[in-house]
C-alpha cells in the first residue's frame, strides 16, 4: 500500500513506445474525414505560402531588369492573393483542429470517467483521490496541443521541407547541399536529448501527481488541520511538495528547450555560409535574385525542421502523460462479472455464508471460515469490537470485495455468478459515513431511485424522520446542500442517507452505523418508522450502541474475524459472556454519564 501516499512516486515506465500514441490515434478515426479535409487545406495554404521567394526571384531577375511594370503587378497581386489564401486556410484549420483536438479530449475524459465507476473498492483503498483526479483532468489536459496542432502541422510541415528542397535544387544544386550540413548534427542533438527529455517529463508526472494529491488531502481534512493547529506544518510539506514539482520543470523545461537553440544556431551558421559561398557565386551561375530566393528558401526550411522538433517535444511530453492514462483505463477491477455472468432473478431474502474467508492482503485474513444463514425478512445484528470484521462481512455481502474462498448465497444462487448490477438493485445499503452530493435534497434522497416522483421521496423521509428537519430548511426538499453535506449535521446527513436507501426497496437492507450520529430522541422515532420498513425485509444492521439492536431477530458477536457469540440479545444476556460484557460496560457508562 505505499503507492497509498501522497509523497511516493509511481514507477516510470522505462522504455519509450509508439504504442501509446497508437492506441492514442484510434480516438481519431472517428474524425477521419475532417481531418483529410483539413489537410488538404493546409497543403493548399503550404503551397500557396511557398511560392513567395520564388515570385521574388522572378521580381528582381526579371521584371525589375526589364522595367516590366506590368508583369511585377502581376507578380506582386499573386503574392497578395496567396498571403489571403494561406490567411483563410490557417483560419480554417485551427477552427477545425480544435473541435477535434477538444472532441478527442472529451472521449478520453469519458473513457476514464466511465472506467473509474466500474473499479473496485480496492482500487480507490491503495491510491490518494489526487492523483486520480490528476490523470481525468490535467494529464488530459497536457494533450490538448498535440491534438489541436500537432498531428496537422506535422504532415504540412513535411510536405512543406519536401516542396522547398524541391524548390532549392531547382536554384542551384550545390548550395541546396551545403544548405542540408547541418541537417546530421541535428538527428545526432535529438538522440541525445531524447531519453534525458522524456525521463524527466515522466518525474514531473509524478511531481505533479503527488502535489495534487496532497493539496486534496489537505482540502479533506482542513477542519482536523486547524483544530490541531497544524497549519505550519502543513505548509511546511507543501512548501517542499511544490518545490519538488518547480525543480522537476525547471529541469524538465531545460532539457526541452535544447532542440530549439540547437535548430536555430545550426540554421544560422548554414544560412551564414550560403552567404558567404552565394555571394562569391553571382556572377557565375548565381543571379541576385536567385541567392535572394534562396535565403528565403533556407528561412523556410529550418522553420518546418522546428516545428517538427516541436512536435517531437510534444510527443515525448504526452508520453509521460499518456502512459498514465492509459495505466488507469488498463486497470482492471478486482471484483467484475464473470463471462457467463446471469442476471440475479428477484430474490426473497435468503442469504448463506458458507465457509467464508476473506483477505486484504495475501496471507492476512480478515475473516475466518464464516458460517450463517439467514432466512427473509430476519433482522440480523452484527457487533464486536472496531476492526473485528463486521462492515467486511456486509461489504461481501454486495461484492464491494470478492471472497478469498468459501461461497455466499442468495436465495440459493451463488452471488459470484451473477451480475454485479442485478445484486446491488436488490440491495439498499447505507454506509457509516454517509456522503452527500452537491444539489437539492430531493436529488439527494432520490439518488436511490431515481423514476421515484416526489411523494415516494417525501414518503421515504417521513418514514425515517428525516421530514420534519427538512421542512424546516428554508426551501424545503428544495434546498441546495453543498458537497459532503457540509451544512448539515451528521445526523441529517444520516437520516438523508437513510431515506435514499429506503427509497430503493430493497429486498436486502444493510446499515452500518446508521444511527451513530443520531440524538436519541430522534433514535426512538426513527426504531418507529423502521418496524413497518423491516417487515418482510431481510436487515443487516451494524452498531455499537447495543441499545439500538436489542430487537435483532438475531445478533453476531464478532471477534478478530470469527463468530464467537450467535443468539437473541435475551439468549447472549443469559450466557454471561462477552456480548454480556459489552453490553454491562455501555451500561456502566451511561450511568456513570
Amino acid at each position: 500500500m505505499a503507492r497509498n501516499k501522497f509523497d511516493v512516486d509511481e514507477e516510470l515506465e522505462s522504455p519509450f513506445s509508439f504504442v501509446h500514441l497508437k492506441r492514442l490515434f484510434t480516438y481519431l478515426k472517428p474524425y477521419r474525414k475532417k481531418i483529410f479535409i483539413t489537410v488538404l487545406i493546409m497543403l493548399i495554404a503550404s503551397g500557396a505560402n511557398l511560392i513567395g521567394p520564388y515570385l521574388i526571384k522572378k521580381a528582381i531577375d526579371d521584371s525589375i531588369p526589364n522595367k516590366d511594370v506590368g508583369n511585377l503587378l502581376l507578380l506582386s497581386c499573386i503574392y497578395l492573393g496567396a498571403l489571403v489564401i494561406t490567411g483563410i486556410c490557417m483560419k480554417f484549420r485551427i477552427r477545425m483542429m480544435s473541435q477535434i483536438g477538444q472532441s478527442v479530449i472529451l472521449n478520453i475524459r469519458k473513457d476514464l470517467f466511465t472506467h473509474l465507476q466500474k473499479l473496485s473498492f480496492s482500487f480507490y483503498d491503495s491510491r490518494p483521490h489526487g492523483k486520480i483526479l490528476v490523470r481525468v483532468v490535467n494529464y488530459v489536459n497536457s494533450l490538448s496541443d498535440l491534438l489541436s496542432n500537432g498531428l496537422i502541422n506535422l504532415i504540412t510541415d513535411l510536405f512543406s521541407l519536401f516542396v522547398i528542397i524541391g524548390f532549392m535544387l531547382a536554384i542551384d544544386v550545390k548550395l541546396t547541399l551545403m544548405a542540408m550540413l547541418g541537417f546530421p548534427v541535428l538527428v545526432v542533438v535529438i538522440l541525445l536529448i531524447k531519453n534525458a527529455q522524456r525521463k524527466a517529463f515522466q518525474i514531473l508526472s509524478n511531481k505533479q501527481s503527488n502535489m495534487n494529491a496532497y493539496i486534496h488531502e489537505s482540502i479533506n481534512g482542513i477542519k482536523v488541520t486547524q483544530a490541531f493547529t497544524r497549519e505550519e506544518e502543513n505548509k511546511r510539506i507543501f512548501n517542499e511538495v511544490s518545490e519538488s514539482y518547480r525543480g522537476s520543470w525547471m529541469k524538465a523545461v531545460r532539457i526541452q528547450f535544447l532542440l530549439w537553440p540547437s535548430i536555430e544556431n545550426i540554421s544560422i551558421l548554414t544560412t551564414s555560409l550560403i552567404y558567404v559561398f552565394g555571394i562569391s557565386q553571382i556572377g557565375e551561375g548565381v543571379t541576385v535574385g536567385a541567392l535572394v530566393a534562396f535565403v528565403g528558401y533556407i528561412g523556410m526550411f529550418w522553420a518546418p525542421i522546428a516545428n517538427i522538433g516541436n512536435f517531437y517535444n510534444a510527443i515525448i511530453n504526452a508520453t509521460a502523460y499518456l502512459e498514465r492514462i492509459f495505466e488507469m483505463i488498463d486497470e482492471r477491477p478486482t471484483v467484475e462479472d464473470r463471462p457467463n455472468a446471469a442476471e440475479l432473478p428477484i430474490i426473497r431474502g435468503k442469504v448463506d455464508f458458507k465457509d467464508v474467508v476473506f483477505e486484504y492482503d495475501e496471507g492476512e485474513r480478515i475473516l475466518k471460515n464464516i458460517n450463517f444463514s439467514v432466512s427473509p425478512g430476519e433482522t440480523i445484528a452484527l457487533v464486536g469490537a472496531t476492526g473485528s470484521g463486521k462492515t467486511t462481512i456486509v461489504s461481501l455481502l454486495s461484492r464491494f470485495y470478492d471472497i478469498t474462498s468459501g461461497k455466499i448465497e442468495m436465495d440459493g444462487v451463488d452471488i459470484s455468478t451473477v451480475t454485479i448490477p442485478s445484486l446491488r438493485k436488490q440491495m439498499g445499503v447505507m454506509l457509516q459515513d454517509p456522503f452527500i452530493f452537491s444539489g437539492t435534497i430531493m436529488d439527494n434522497i432520490r439518488y436511490g431511485r431515481l423514476d421515484a416522483t416526489d411523494e415516494e421521496v417525501i414518503a421515504a423521509a417521513k418514514a425515517v424522520q428525516a421530514h420534519q428537519f427538512i421542512m424546516g430548511l428554508a426551501d424545503g426538499y428544495h434546498t441546495e446542500v453543498n458537497e459532503r453535506g457540509t451544512r448539515l449535521s451528521t445526523g441529517q446527513r444520516q437520516l438523508i442517507s437513510f431515506a435514499r436507501a429506503l427509497l430503493a426497496d430493497p429486498k436486502i437492507l444493510i446499515l452500518d452505523e446508521a444511527t451513530s450520529s443520531i440524538d436519541t430522541e430522534t433514535e426512538l422515532a426513527l426504531q418507529k418508522g423502521l418496524e413497518t420498513l423491516l417487515a418482510g425485509r431481510t436487515s443487516f444492521i451494524i452498531a455499537h450502541r447495543l441499545s439500538t439492536i436489542q430487537n435483532a431477530s438475531r445478533i453476531l458477536v464478532i471477534d478478530k474475524g470469527r463468530i464467537i457469540e450467535e443468539g437473541s440479545h435475551n439468549e447472549l444476556i443469559s450466557r454471561r459472556s462477552y456480548y454480556w460484557k459489552l453490553h454491562q460496560s455501555q451500561h456502566q457508562s451511561l450511568e456513570v454519564g
